[in-house]
């Protein structure tokens, strides 16, 4: 898999993972407060190594950036739902990218003015013959870093390894993530 498929992927999940269509949606989660966002990503297990995006936004791109997502989590997710508890948000999700099935819940905490947390529990099966079923745990560390940069711009994302990209050309790049129609 190359980079650019392991970053798509990587981003895909943390939106899908934490955003609903509509039609499911119980509540809205907050937008995020505008600015520089350091989001670290921590798989259970020394998986994989750990990954921190940064991500530039505003209010317009939170809202798009679930636009983005509610469709393609309506294509390939059977269930999506977030509910408001008294410590923040839960998620609950069914959703199969190209015959994998993947099954989350992941609790939100935070004020998503400085700091918000997301900690998914998944369990995978299908795929590849012999992968079977696999439980994953991930940690989303989020925190607000300030003004966004002078060369960046609202929607603008660096991955791990420094690749830049912008949440408005994601569109183009649907073709990466499997399962998902154009």
């Amino acid at each position: 898999m190359t980079c650019t498929r392991i970053a798509i992927g990587l981003l895909a999940c943390c939106l899908l993972g934490v955003t609903a269509s509509h039609e499911a949606r119980a509540v809205d989660l907050p937008v995020r407060k505008a600015g520089l966002w350091e989001l670290k990503m921590i798989r259970s297990g020394g998986q994989l190594p750990e990954a921190t995006m940064q991500h530039c936004t505003d209010a317009a791109t939170d809202k798009e950036m679930n636009n983005f997502a509610s469709p393609m989590a309506q294509q390939v997710c059977s269930k999506q739902d977030i509910q408001k508890t008294a410590t923040g948000y839960v998620s609950d999700s069914v959703c199969n990218f190209g015959g994998i099935n993947t099954t989350s819940h992941a609790d939100i905490t935070g004020d998503f003015n400085s700091a918000y947390t997301v900690k998914t529990m998944s369990r995978v099966t299908g795929g590849a013959a012999g992968t079977g079923v696999k439980d994953t745990a991930m940690t989303i560390e989020a925190r607000w870093l300030g003004a966004c940069k002078p060369d960046q711009k609202p929607g603008d994302i660096v991955m791990p390894g420094g690749m830049k990209m912008n949440i408005k050309d994601m569109a183009k790049l649907k073709a990466l993530i499997p399962g998902v129609k154009q």
